[in-house]
C-alpha cells in the first residue's frame, strides 16, 4: 500500500488509515479479525478515540505486539485542560501504551467549540502537558460539519496544530463554499508542513428511517465496490491528503482496502464521473427531507 508522509511529523503513513469506530461495538474476535486484515493490507496507521465504545481495548490487546510497527492516534472529546489531561491518561491505560503518537482534539465543527478547546483552561493545554511528559508525541485537530475545513484553518492560525483531520468526498467537494474552505484548508497545511486526513470519503447520505441501519456508521455510506472505487480515488487524488479513515463498519474495511488496490487505474474525471451519476447523493451534514438528522449535529 503506498504510504505518504505525514507532515513535519514524518512518519509515512498508509493511505489507508484504520478506523477505529468500526471495532467500538463488535467482538474481541470481530476486532481481531478486522485488525489482521489491515495489517496484512499495509495499513500501519491506527486511529480510534475515547468516544468510540470498546475500541482503544481491542485495540490494547495488540500493542504488545504490533506497538513497534504502527502509528497510533486516539481522541479526547473534552474541552478542559484537566478533563483532556485525565482523558489521555485513561487511552494510555485503554491502549496498554506508554505513548501515543497523536492525540487529537476531537469533533470541533465551529469556531465558538474551537474558542473553547484551545482557549485558558481548555482541551489544548492539557494535551500540551501531555506533550511535555512524553505521553503523546503530536497533536491534531478533528471535526465535522459544513464549517469544519474553515473551523480547522482557524485553529491551524491559533496553534501550530500537526495534522488536521477533517470530512471530504466529491459531494462535498462540488459545494463552492466547501471547496473554497478546503483549498484554504490545504494551503495552508502546506505552509505549515502540517498532516491532512479526510475522513466520510464514503459517506452516501443520512440515513432513512428504518426498523435497523444495515451499517454500524451514523450515516448510509456507499456499499458497492464500484462506487466506493471512485470515492477512494477522487479523495486519494488530492496532492495535501497523507491519506483517509476506513469508515465505521468493519464490513467496509476489504472494500475499502480493494478500492485502493484499484485506484492506479481510475483517472479523477472518471472517478468524479462515477459519483456525478450516484442518486440521492449528499453531504451528512445537512438536513434532508425523509432522512434521520443525529441530535449531536
Amino acid at each position: 500500500m503506498e504510504r505518504r508522509r505525514l507532515g513535519r511529523i514524518g512518519h509515512l503513513s498508509s493511505v489507508l488509515i484504520f478506523g477505529g469506530a468500526a471495532i467500538g461495538d463488535v467482538t474481541q474476535d470481530v476486532a481481531d479479525a478486522s485488525i489482521r486484515e489491515a495489517l496484512e493490507a499495509g495499513i500501519n496507521h491506527f486511529d480510534t478515540a475515547a468516544a468510540y465504545g470498546e475500541s482503544e481495548v481491542r485495540l490494547g490487546v495488540w500493542m504488545p505486539r504490533i506497538r513497534g510497527q504502527i502509528f497510533l492516534a486516539t481522541k479526547t472529546g473534552d474541552r478542559t485542560a484537566t478533563g483532556a489531561y485525565d482523558s489521555i491518561r485513561r487511552s494510555l491505560e485503554r491502549l496498554q501504551v506508554e505513548y501515543i503518537d497523536l492525540i487529537q482534539l476531537h469533533a470541533i465543527g465551529d469556531v465558538e467549540d474551537l474558542g473553547r478547546a484551545t482557549g485558558s483552561g481548555g482541551a489544548l493545554e492539557g494535551a500540551l502537558k501531555a506533550r511535555d511528559e512524553g505521553l503523546v508525541r503530536a497533536i491534531g485537530i478533528t471535526g465535522h460539519g459544513m464549517d469544519a475545513p474553515a473551523t480547522h484553518l482557524e485553529a491551524l492560525r491559533r496553534f501550530p496544530f500537526d495534522t488536521v483531520l477533517t470530512p471530504f468526498n466529491y459531494r462535498l467537494w462540488i459545494e463552492d463554499a466547501y471547496r473554497h474552505d478546503l483549498e484554504a484548508l490545504e494551503d495552508e497545511i502546506r505552509a505549515q508542513d502540517a498532516g491532512l486526513m479526510f475522513i466520510k470519503a464514503v459517506a452516501r447520505n443520512l440515513w432513512q428511517p428504518e426498523p435497523k441501519h444495515r451499517y454500524d456508521t451514523w450515516y448510509e455510506p456507499l456499499d458497492q465496490q464500484a462506487t466506493i472505487d471512485a470515492a477512494v480515488a477522487f479523495a486519494l487524488s488530492r496532492s495535501a491528503v497523507t491519506g483517509l479513515a476506513t469508515a465505521g463498519d468493519v464490513r467496509l474495511l476489504p472494500l475499502m482496502i480493494e478500492a485502493d488496490r484499484r485506484r492506479a487505474g481510475i483517472a479523477v474525471d472518471a472517478a468524479a464521473d462515477e459519483l456525478a451519476n450516484l442518486l440521492e447523493y449528499e453531504p451528512p451534514f445537512v438536513r434532508v427531507a425523509g432522512r434521520e438528522f443525529p441530535d449531536w449535529l
